[in-house]
């Protein structure tokens, strides 16, 4: 569904990602992983065509985003990883708006609202949201959209722990329904608990592509997840 061709994003003598390429599978869930700074936002904005590659080639469903944006962003939905809305508007609004845009109707708009639970604040205006409800919000907008590729930048932040609960639980519930879904995570439970693979990046390079299972194997240790990772991470 996804593959991404020796990317490369250079600003001046600075790589903010250096040759990287992976493929992610359809109805896959894939994790970008890594400190900040290490090149995730760089390479997600490049994948949804928000970036334009210094090198390299990114494919969506066959689609290359560089030539034919128009169609490659047909397939997918993304979560920015700090959402801003027009504090004048409310969440009903903006989901309608955006619903408007994908033409899908007011009752579909109005049941992703519904189901996003914002307990009474639906028809308020953003500037009484908090961070993790305009967070929230753009999961609903992400959801309405019912497209099969689900693009996430660090979706958990901003959520409360309660808010995190849910967000884990959406994104085993868009697995079930056959989506694919690339996210980027600091957070090391989360990457273990929902990731079928994991891209590891780290000053922009990728260092290491595998399965949490396969990352414990390949060490034949009985060293956790984040020990590992720390190990990889502290090596570069």
């Amino acid at each position: 569904m996804i593959e991404v061709k020796n990317l490369t994003k250079q600003y001046g003598k600075f790589f903010a990602v250096k040759n990287i390429s992976f493929t992610v599978n359809e109805g896959e869930v894939f994790a970008l992983l890594g400190p900040n700074g290490s090149g995730k936002t760089t390479t997600i904005k490049s994948i949804v065509g928000l970036n334009i590659p210094t090198s390299g080639k990114i494919l969506i469903n066959g689609v290359d985003i560089s030539s034919d944006s128009t169609e490659a962003k047909k397939y997918l939905s993304y979560l920015p990883q700090r959402v801003v809305f027009p504090e004048n508007l409310t969440a009903r609004e903006i989901i309608r708006f955006y619903g408007k845009m994908r033409n899908i109707s007011k009752d579909v708009a109005d049941r992703a609202l519904e189901e996003a639970t914002f307990n009474g604040f639906s028809d308020k205006h953003i500037s009484k949201f908090s961070g993790g409800m305009i967070q929230k919000l753009g999961l609903a907008v992400v959801a309405m959209a019912n497209t099969p590729i689900l693009i996430l930048d660090e979706p958990s932040v901003s959520l409360d722990p309660h808010g995190v609960i849910r967000l884990r639980e959406f994104i085993k519930e868009k697995k079930s329904e056959g989506k694919t879904i690339l996210f980027s995570s600091h957070m090391l439970s989360e990457v273990e608990q929902l990731a079928d693979r994991v891209a590891i990046l780290v000053n922009g390079k990728l260092i290491m592509l595998e399965s949490i299972e396969n990352i414990k194997k390949s060490f034949e240790t009985n060293k956790t997840f984040e020990e590992l990772y720390l190990s990889l991470v502290e090596e570069i």
